[in-house]
């Protein structure tokens, strides 16, 4: 996320553009594992930030210095300061959801999900603040089993966003009736999730002012509208008709 307000993401949507790779190079050459590859500009954030917890700061403030580092004035927040690792079975085999991203290649069908340590994690402060002063919450269209999921997922986190003053829209991942790109589909069949717009608004229930898509959803106000994002000026005008559209439902 702080790539993406950067303006510094990747092709592969989860790394700095431009970066170099001489570190994962000397790591490759000294025959160490270096299967989930990180660019050099990269690696330094996470230096800057692990730094930073080593020195006792919480995951909040630790990643508030990667946002200044790379000139991101809005806030970006974890959802909690506590670690919930993600696990994903497949062919019989739980695995860590990077591994089963890159070494397995997302390759399913996908046969449970766990998210170990959800149990001992609460929202930070800072979020539930930002969740009672908001003027729109907007859930993103991300995978909603386990990019949105394990948000949702953290005691007490469903019930600041639903307790919000502030109208919740939610963007549908599905395009067509499909998904963009990624896993998602694989992990909607897993959870019973319609790719569509009812879809979506049926996994988001009991949050919902409405949702915005391709077509109706049913039983939710809808924006009905292209939310193809395949370049900057989609991706903006997407953005701004939901919240013209999130500000309509105040109230």
């Amino acid at each position: 996320m702080t790539y993406w307000l950067a303006d510094a993401i990747d092709e592969r949507g989860y790394g700095i553009r431009g970066d170099t790779w001489q570190v994962m190079d000397a790591l490759e050459a000294a025959g160490l594992r270096s299967w989930f590859r990180l660019g050099d500009r990269d690696l330094a954030m996470c230096l800057l930030r692990t730094e930073q917890l080593r020195a006792g700061r919480r995951l909040t403030e630790a990643h508030a210095g990667v946002a200044a580092a790379m000139r991101v004035e809005a806030r970006v927040l974890p959802m909690s300061d506590e670690p919930v690792q993600t696990y994903v079975k497949a062919n019989g085999e739980w695995r860590s959801f990077q591994e089963f991203m890159i070494v397995d290649r997302a390759e399913g069908p996908v046969e449970g999900v766990e998210l170990r340590g959800l149990e001992r994690a609460r929202p930070t402060h800072e979020v539930l603040s930002v969740l009672a002063e908001a003027e729109a919450i907007v859930i993103g269209p991300s995978n909603p089993v386990i990019s949105i999921g394990p948000i949702l997922a953290l005691p007490g986190m469903r019930e600041a966003v639903a307790g919000s003053p502030a109208p919740v829209v939610a963007v549908s991942p599905f395009v067509g009736g499909r998904a963009v790109k990624g896993p998602t589909e694989a992990f909607c069949d897993h959870a019973a999730i319609e790719p569509s717009a009812t879809g979506v608004a049926t996994v988001y229930e009991g949050l919902l002012e409405g949702v915005v898509a391709d077509e109706q959803a049913a039983g939710v106000p809808t924006l009905v509208m292209d939310t193809l994002m395949d370049a900057p000026e989609g991706r903006r005008l997407v953005a701004e008709r939901t919240l013209d559209f999130a500000s309509s439902l105040a109230g």
